[in-house]
């Protein structure tokens, strides 16, 4: 069934839109990532520009996380008093990370950059967690036990001045890291159409040593909030997010983060691991490809935005 995008200005398959919000959501819950960082590529690669691509995606991350943190919530699996911090920190950094956007697009440079971040993020972060998840898995085939990280132990962050108690993560730790890393996520959020999740999850497991269990949901609170501003950001600034888009990868992130939610309680999480691993390395590939091949048509005639002439 074919629907036209307004914002996007082309015909889609609604189904197959569906289907790639349904599945990413459903990696959303199972993983507790926002998924945009899958989405964004394949609505790229779908034909749909970069920048409504990006903007959109925003959208569907704010409905798969915040379905997904609903069933987390309900198991008092979050720590709210983290999660507000981080979230404050991420408006900071979406209204950062909007005004650099605004400014790539005006400077036609948009759509490379995207590409760089995508292929350096997805090539380093997937890299790592393969070898990572690799590891895991020969320890466990061997008997070999998984390293601990408790809440007690420490690292360099730990050290930093303005320090802030957490009960709900049995954590002592300085603000200073936590909003750093907020920061951070809200900047790439708005300028890639990620939640961040990928990036937060490990930053609060191996940096602030916060309990597994509480990791997913809080940084799924952070990523609803961050993200929800950033849409707003990105629809009244840049006019790029096309509501008919964004609904239908809503609907589907919302069903698939659910049963995402559910089933992550029942799988190996070193194998998952892996399995995302491949997909974010997959992803990542594509995009290098695509900046080093020449393309079929090596002019255009499309004006630059801001281009009054």
């Amino acid at each position: 069934m074919q629907i036209y995008l307004p914002i996007a200005e082309l015909p889609v398959n609604m189904f197959i839109i569906f289907g790639m919000g349904g599945a990413v959501g459903f990696l959303s819950g199972l993983f507790g990532v926002g998924g945009g960082f899958l989405l964004t590529p394949l609505l790229i690669f779908s034909g749909i520009s970069p920048a409504v691509a990006v903007a959109s995606t925003t959208a569907q991350v704010v409905a798969s996380s915040s379905s997904a943190a609903i069933t987390y919530y309900r198991r008092r699996m979050i720590d709210m008093k983290l999660a507000g911090v981080l979230v404050a920190s991420g408006v900071l950094g979406s209204t950062i990370g909007v005004g650099i956007f605004s400014l790539l697009r005006r400077w036609g440079q948009l759509d490379f950059v995207i590409a760089v971040c995508y292929v350096t993020f997805l090539g380093l972060v997937g890299g790592l967690m393969l070898t990572e998840s690799i590891r895991a898995i020969i320890n466990a085939r061997l008997g070999r036990p998984a390293p601990l990280r408790r809440p007690g132990q420490h690292n360099w962050a730990h050290g930093l001045p303005f320090k802030m108690r957490f009960k709900r993560s049995k954590l002592y730790v300085s603000v200073i890291p936590v909003i750093a890393i907020g920061v951070g996520i809200g900047i790439l959020g708005s300028l890639l159409g990620i939640g961040g999740g990928f990036i937060l999850v490990p930053a609060l497991i191996y940096l602030l040593r916060v309990p597994t269990n509480i990791v997913i949901g809080t940084s799924l609170i952070q990523m609803t909030g961050t993200m929800a501003v950033a849409t707003v950001l990105q629809s009244t600034t840049n006019h790029t997010v096309d509501g008919v888009l964004a609904l239908i990868l809503m609907v589907g992130g919302v069903i698939g983060a659910q049963f995402g939610a559910r089933v992550g309680a029942h799988v190996r999480g070193d194998q998952l691991r892996a399995m995302l691993a491949l997909l974010v390395l997959g992803v990542g590939i594509r995009f290098f490809v695509d900046l080093v091949h020449t393309p079929a048509d090596l002019f255009s005639l499309a004006t630059l935005a801001g281009d009054t002439r």
